[in-house]
């Protein structure tokens, strides 16, 4: 059912603005990314890394990059650094990322050489159900209805689950760590070109659905002008209420964010939406906590390949693909070669088919974590791959696993946004991070001077399909099913070889795993391995990096039948690799993708 908040001419054109790559990834190809002032480095090229001996911050936007390498040179270790940037890109990629979301985060603690994963995932209200996201039909939503408005907000769970890496990981004072971002919100950023471009596509939709500015609320009073224009390119932009939510963040630790002002703010800003008022409740907040999970691991030549297992499906779906791809020399390939590609996209159908069917959250379902990257499992996959000619939509398989239920593939889309950090501290300790709001700009609803999620529209629209239950349906206190791929790599001696991860929605688990190849198989270096056109297969469809020259490639893989589409693949990767003397000291190199505007920085 239509809100009564929402007349049918403003449905058509939001329904235009959500299901658009401008709302979905900034869908813009920046020629710089050296647009910050006070001395921000240049952008990186192509192919030309950024090389360190002490430690390494990266993320996808400069102020975030030099806030982590601040707590770097203060002695700070990788979590420090990670959440001063995580603090600072709330503020100036509001469009990806937030305190008001979610994120997974990878740490390597180099001293005792372990490896732990933690989940700061969203999770549903304790008063919703399955029938979140039907209609009074009974029938799925479409994704306006679904995602727009309070409906789709999940509990908040990144700085919980960064405060316990803290308590365990951190050197710094907690608030030492929110400093950055302070001073950035209370003196101003510059709005960069990709924030612009979000904001002024969805500014012009918005003048013609017939929108006003207060019917906007917060988010529309800070992000645009009076007359619903986006602020422009390099307007210099303040944000004190969100220097007040930081310093009560700071201050009062953590607890401030779940059950204080900052609490109860966003609780009345989700309840009393007149779009589609959400069910967010303070118990919701208060009752939150974050979990340490084991990494999901796997082989890939001589390497250990981990990254997050459920209610990531990146962890499992990018090491089956690793898995299939095991079987095949693909260094004796050239790469993004006609044969090379078609073998890659053979092994993503297959990895993504069983990614729909059994991936969701293991506290309320029993994923086959080991089954879906089971050796013997993945050769009897890889038995499936014909070298000369494509399979089509691939059908999952059935890969060993206890549970006794059998379950209907996911209904809904798998909304591209987020973003992605990396860091190595003096210590050798590693954080691969990816952290998210949703599809771009969350919810559009703005408490506490930051973006709030609208992360439940990544559950399954529908809970069954012809009477048999989805696995990834809407439950009470449920996280829903992620692809966010945070991934550290480590070489034959068990020492961190790279740390790698991008948003990107679904495609994530296709970006990281073809830089990946690229680095492991083709031995480009991290820059050219990022940079390198960005490939992805599911659902019987073979992507293409639009603009990356590689028409001859298409015309030859739709010569074995492949469905080939070219299109604007806006990866986030950010990563480094670590190389070794003999004496086995550590350089790092580091690469940060061209598609968006972030920076390696590094002493």
């Amino acid at each position: 059912m239509r809100s009564p908040f929402l007349p049918a001419r403003s449905a058509a054109f939001l329904s235009a603005l959500l299901l658009s790559p401008l709302f979905f990834t900034a869908a813009l190809t920046l020629p710089s990314r050296a647009f910050a002032q006070d001395g921000a480095p240049s952008a990186q090229t192509d192919t030309e890394v950024v090389e360190a001996e002490k430690h390494m911050a990266i993320a996808a936007n400069p102020h975030a990059s030099r806030a982590g390498l601040a707590m770097l040179r203060q002695g700070g270790s990788a979590v420090d650094a990670a959440i001063a940037m995580q603090a600072v890109l709330s503020l100036v990629e509001p469009q990806s990322s937030g305190i008001g979301g979610g994120g997974f985060l990878l740490h390597y603690n180099k001293a005792d050489e372990k490896l732990i994963a933690y989940d700061g995932r969203e999770k549903a209200p304790q008063t919703v159900d399955e029938t979140l996201f039907l209609d009074e039909q009974g029938k799925p939503m479409g994704f306006l209805e679904a995602a727009f408005g309070g409906r789709a907000v999940g509990v908040p769970g990144v700085m919980a689950m960064l405060a316990l890496a803290h308590q365990e990981q951190g050197k710094l004072p907690w608030a030492t760590l929110f400093k950055p971002a302070i001073d950035l919100a209370e003196n101003g950023f510059e709005i960069s070109p990709r924030l612009f471009y979000l904001l002024d596509g969805r500014a012009r939709l918005y003048r013609e659905a017939g929108y006003s500015l207060d019917r906007l609320g917060a988010a529309g009073r800070y992000f645009f002008t009076e007359d619903l224009e986006a602020k422009p390119l390099g307007f210099l932009l303040k944000n004190p209420v969100y220097a007040k939510s930081l310093r009560q963040i700071a201050e009062q630790g953590v607890s401030a964010f779940y059950e204080g002002e900052i609490a109860q703010n966003i609780v009345e800003t989700v309840q009393n939406n007149p779009f589609a008022p959400g069910a967010l409740s303070l118990e919701d907040l208060a009752s939150y906590e974050p979990i340490k999970r084991e990494a999901v691991c796997g082989p890939y030549r001589s390497n250990r390949v981990c990254s997050m297992g459920p209610p990531s499906s990146g962890g499992t779906t990018m090491l089956a693909i690793l898995g299939i791809l095991e079987g095949f020399d693909l260094a004796a390939l050239t790469p993004y070669g006609p044969d090379a590609v078609h073998l890659y996209a053979q092994a993503s159908e297959l990895a993504y088919a069983d990614r729909n069917l059994y991936s969701a959250d293991p506290a309320f379902v029993s994923v086959p974590v080991k089954g879906l990257i089971d050796p013997a499992y993945l050769a009897k996959r890889r038995a499936l791959i014909d070298p000369a000619k494509a399979m089509g939509e691939a059908p999952a398989g059935d890969p060993p696993h206890d549970q006794g239920a059998l379950f209907a593939p996911h209904i809904g889309p798998d909304i591209p946004s987020t973003s992605h950090l990396v860091v190595v501290d003096d210590a050798g300790n590693v954080v691969s991070f990816t952290t998210t709001v949703q599809i771009a700009f969350g919810s559009f609803l703005m408490s506490g001077g930051f973006i709030i999620n609208n992360q439940l529209t990544d559950f399954s629209f529908a809970p069954e399909v012809e009477g048999i239950k989805v696995a990834n349906r809407v439950e009470p206190g449920k996280k829903p099913r992620s692809s966010m791929t945070p991934t550290i790599v480590f070489d034959e001696q068990n020492r961190v070889r790279m740390a790698i991860g991008s948003p990107g929605g679904s495609r994530i688990i296709s970006f990281v795993t073809k830089t990946l190849v690229n680095v492991l198989d083709f031995r480009m270096n991290i820059q050219e391995a990022i940079s390198a056109p960005n490939l992805v297969a599911q659902s019987g469809i073979l992507e293409i990096e639009r603009d990356r020259g590689l028409l001859d490639l298409m015309d030859a893989l739709r010569a074995r039948g492949h469905e080939v589409r070219d299109r604007t693949l806006n990866s986030g990767l950010h990563g480094l690799t670590v190389h070794y003397d003999e004496d086995g000291t550590a350089h790092y190199r580091g690469g940060a993708d061209p598609r968006r505007e972030g920076v390696a920085l590094g002493d």
